[in-house]
């Protein structure tokens, strides 16, 4: 989901599912909106509304309140059922200073220092640690802060501690960066609190307030046929009014894109491959006929869009359009599209072991453990992602692989497990993409938070001993599933031609 945000005199909403726009809407969390049909996460929608002058927050609320009644006849009522949370609460001996009550009540972050260089035999650096100096805090609402500070798969914490009064404590935990180029002891939020502060956090399930769907329509009724009118809604820029195109400093490490208010771009230390790919939605295998500088060579692009108001900003999508016409333009690119064999993946059955999923759940897959908590992670800090997937099809599942892990998939995945008519719900753990390579410590990025695919996926060859384990590996001995490398056609955008030293600003 992207937004809310509120511009020009309008509301926006974009990419959001229906979860989303109820969450939204009624100030709730997404694992407190129950029941609805299957849809409600899978199903995304742009919501693009005006305002009235002067609205707050939480009259936006009451007014998308509203609009899904109206458009999407959304019927909610309000409860109370069980939901997995965690209990605070005190041990035979806490490590707490009482409070004498004055000054603010806050848990201040205190950041870690930058962590040093990677050594010239790139091993993985120490886990950052996160630590909180917590001043005049009653245990109540210590317990609703742990939520937000800490990594606890977004599950409510109740005060069950008995402590009365306001205390005053330290704490650090190491965040949960799975695999991510770094190493060493791993200090979890509940082992935190217990070896630090005295107190427990234990799995428990309580009451707790939650909305339940009765009925929603997944259309929407129709738009107005003035209403691109009516909201003022000026079509979208296809190019940028002005823009300077420059090298990169060499000294400049990394690649940042700022989309700024008033229709300003801020790209640094990006090459042309990448832009083309963004641009294109492309992966690797799906760009042919690039120069070898085209991935070598960096630039920087300030651009600017006519676009009226200091407080409009750019959609990506939008951006990535009218980089399109830049790269045409400043760099003379010519390009087209044609079918050509490419190298993808066939989803096949091996000996499945998948459960089969309530029909009348919530298709979904999430980052993080299901229902029973378990995270293998915490066992293994290298298997870096954790799928929890609910009520999908194998051809579902197949659709969604190649955002899932990104670092490994490079193009759409064909189903041909034969496992039609079902629906499953499983977990898969696995490495981010180069892991096993890099020992652990290579680069990391991308959607899925993998970094460079590896050149092959042998699941003959032994496991890796640092604990990496492969995407394939991970299909093949968690879910009796396997990715099979074929080629098929595809479309794939051809460069006929393209000049390395763009035109003059």
């Amino acid at each position: 989901m992207r937004g809310p945000t509120t511009r020009a005199g309008r509301y926006e909403l974009r990419q959001t599912t229906m979860v989303d726009l109820i969450s939204t809407a009624y100030g709730i969390n997404q694992n407190e909106v129950l029941g609805g049909p299957s849809w409600l996460e899978m199903d995304r929608f742009d919501v693009i509304a005006k305002m009235p002058a002067n609205s707050t927050p939480e009259t936006q609320k009451a007014m998308l309140q509203a609009l899904l009644a109206e458009r999407f006849k959304l019927v909610v009522h309000t409860d109370n059922k069980p939901m997995p949370a965690f209990a605070l609460t005190a041990g035979k001996r806490t490590q707490l200073k009482e409070s004498d009550g004055s000054g603010e009540t806050e848990c201040r972050f205190m950041p870690p220092p930058p962590p040093p260089p990677r050594g010239p035999d790139g091993a993985p650096r120490a886990l950052p640690v996160f630590s909180f100096a917590c001043h005049n805090m009653s245990m109540a609402r210590f317990a609703e802060e742990l939520r937000d500070m800490a990594d606890l798969d977004d599950k409510p914490v109740v005060d069950r501690t008995g402590l009365k009064g306001s205390w005053e404590f330290t704490f650090k935990f190491t965040p949960q960066f799975r695999g991510g180029g770094f190493a060493g002891e791993t200090i979890t939020v509940p082992d935190a609190v217990e070896k630090q502060l005295g107190l427990k956090l234990e799995p428990v399930n309580v009451p707790v307030p939650v909305l339940l769907v009765d009925s929603v329509n997944q259309k929407p009724t129709a738009n107005l046929p003035n209403v691109a009118e009516i909201l003022h809604l000026a079509p979208d820029p296809t190019e940028f009014e002005v823009a300077e195109v420059k090298p990169t400093d060499p000294d400049f490490r990394g690649l940042r894109i700022q989309v700024q208010p008033g229709g300003r771009v801020n790209i640094a230390g990006t090459t042309l491959k990448f832009l083309i790919q963004q641009a294109w939605n492309l992966t690797d295998e799906m760009l042919v006929g690039s120069p070898k500088w085209l991935d070598q060579d960096r630039y920087d692009i300030i651009a600017k869009a006519s676009a009226p108001g200091a407080d409009v900003r750019l959609d990506i999508d939008t951006v990535w359009v009218m980089l399109r016409a830049l790269l045409k333009d400043r760099f003379k690119m010519e390009s087209h599209m044609e079918e050509r064999p490419v190298n993808a993946y066939t989803l096949i059955a091996v000996k499945p072991k998948l459960q089969k999923a309530d029909p009348d759940s919530r298709t979904r897959y999430k980052e993080g453990p299901g229902s029973d908590g378990k995270d293998p992670r915490n066992k293994n800090p290298l298997l870096s992602r954790l799928v929890t997937v609910q009520n999908m099809t194998m051809a579902q599942f197949a659709g969604k692989l190649q955002g899932i892990a990104s670092g490994y998939i490079h193009s759409p995945v064909l189903d041909a497990t034969g496992l039609q008519g079902s629906s499953w719900n499983f977990t898969l753990s696995f490495s981010r993409a180069g892991a096993a390579q890099a020992g652990g410590g290579g680069r990391s990025g991308g959607p899925g938070g993998d970094g460079p695919a590896p050149p092959s996926a042998n699941l003959n060859e032994a496991s890796d001993p640092s604990g990496a384990v492969t995407l394939f590996e991970a299909m093949e001995k968690q879910l009796g599933l396997k990715l099979q490398l074929q080629k098929r056609p595809a479309s794939v955008l051809v460069i006929d031609h393209i000049e390395q030293k763009p035109t003059e600003n």
